[in-house]
């Protein structure tokens, strides 16, 4: 008897919502009343053991349930593949995912539906990671760089990063990665911490936790800026009387202004030594971003959380509009396009500072940036993680921060998987939390 090829079985997806507006985390002056939320899947398969693939893409509350749809209709891509040849060849899906001669006319490579490939293609990764026994960044630094190479594609790039550099590049990477392992596993990665700077707290609070930050080893935090500049400057001078003047303090727009505005703004608080300005506009406008970094510098320029592709990157790139690339673990089309964008980067020697926070980005994007360090750009100068302290506890591997950096994940995966009781509670909008909250607002009205 032959013996059976175990098969992914079914995609089970989830729209998984947390109520953060109501205490104003995550606010900034283009999303001032988010509710973090995530459209999540698992891969259920009959291989045995109970392997599973985990993955999601991250919103922030209305529309997730579209996100939640985007992933249902690449269903029939996924369900009865061989688990053997999807973990063996991940790119082997996400060229089919992006190639799909309809749903590509929703893009292509951008929007909804690219992040939804982005879900799945990051769950068939936490699926091969799992069954190697391996944490992501772990499977990927082992990788032979020729596989690596073949995970990515490279159309629309090849002007700028071709198959060969991007080898040579990896193969570079190699010389002293096991020294660097090492180092990673006893130091961690550098992060730096966003949550004392959301727009909606007050000066005290803020103020309360840029001193803890300081305490707990952070050596870099964040503000978010952009709705007042009085405001802003007010921010701006008790955060830096808090930190002190030899602790970086990086300014978020999230795309807020104009060009011109975008450069009066920066200058106007270039008083108070803001180490970038991240997104000082559209994420569209490259040409945009060249003009505001020639006309803030020595404040650099950091973007990237809503670059919607690989090219968009090669431009910025190409047109010198950034300092400091921040790639989202969950914006783009998984972990397949990351490698070309953290590829790019190392061509073209810039940082990569990832975009975090959200609903397990923080889980996710550790593993690319470890994987960077050991195996291609080689250092963690200039380069730290983004980090709030939101939502951690609703995963079974969440992220652990130790005096200010990144603990190497040991467990296999991509630190995707949530808690059974997380995904009953919280799925929208019939989970225990959202179902008692409707019937306490309805009590309300009808009282």
């Amino acid at each position: 008897m032959l013996p059976v090829t175990p098969r992914i079985t079914a995609v089970d997806t989830y729209d998984i919502r947390f109520p953060t507006s109501r205490e104003l985390d995550g606010s900034d002056a283009m999303n001032p009343d988010p509710d973090y939320s995530a459209a999540y899947l698992v891969l259920r398969t009959d291989a045995g053991g109970g392997l599973e693939g985990h993955g999601f893409t991250f919103t922030i509350g209305r529309g997730n349930d579209v996100q939640v749809a985007a992933v249902n209709a690449l269903r029939h891509h996924v369900v009865g593949r061989p688990v053997d040849e999807l973990c063996a060849d991940p790119g082997s899906l996400s060229r089919d995912l992006i190639g799909d001669s309809q749903l590509r006319w929703l893009g292509p490579e951008k929007g909804v539906m690219h992040m939804a490939i982005g879900a799945v293609v990051n769950a068939v990764w936490d699926l091969a990671a799992k069954r190697k026994g391996k944490p992501l960044w772990k499977l990927l630094a082992d990788a032979d760089p020729e596989w690596l190479v073949s995970q990515v594609d490279f159309r629309y790039l090849t002007d700028a990063l071709t198959p060969d550099e991007a080898l040579a590049l990896l193969r570079a990477g190699r010389a002293g990665a096991a020294e660097r392992e090492t180092s990673l596993r006893e130091h961690g990665y550098p992060a730096y911490t966003t949550s004392p700077g959301w727009l909606g707290y007050s000066d005290e609070k803020l103020t309360r936790l840029a001193k803890e930050a300081v305490a707990d080893g952070f050596t870099q935090i964040k503000l978010k800026v952009g709705a007042d500049l009085a405001d802003d400057i007010r921010r701006c001078r008790a955060a830096r009387a808090a930190v002190g003047p030899d602790i970086r303090m990086a300014i978020d727009a999230n795309q807020r202004w104009d060009v011109s505005e975008a450069v009066e703004w920066t200058n106007a608080l270039a008083e108070f030594d803001p180490y970038w300005i991240e997104e000082p506009t559209s994420p569209d406008d490259i040409l945009g971003h060249a003009t505001v970094r020639a006309a803030v510098a020595p404040v650099r320029v950091a973007t990237g959380e809503h670059v919607q592709n690989r090219i968009v990157f090669k431009q910025l790139l190409q047109a010198e509009a950034l300092d400091i690339l921040q790639l989202d673990s969950a914006r783009v089309g998984g972990v397949n396009e990351n490698l070309a964008i953290l590829l790019l980067a190392a061509k073209f020697g810039v940082p990569v500072c990832p975009h975090a926070g959200g609903v397990g980005l923080c889980e996710l994007v550790q593993h690319l940036s470890m994987f960077d360090y050991v195996a291609l750009s080689g250092t963690t100068e200039n380069r730290v993680i983004e980090y709030v302290d939101h939502l951690h506890q609703h995963f079974t591997d969440p992220v652990e921060i130790r005096s200010g950096h990144y603990t190497a994940p040991t467990a296999p995966g991509f630190s995707a998987t949530m808690h059974p009781t997380s995904i009953e509670t919280y799925t929208f909008p019939d989970g225990l939390f959202w179902a008692a909250d409707a019937a306490s607002h309805h009590a309300e009205a009808t009282a």
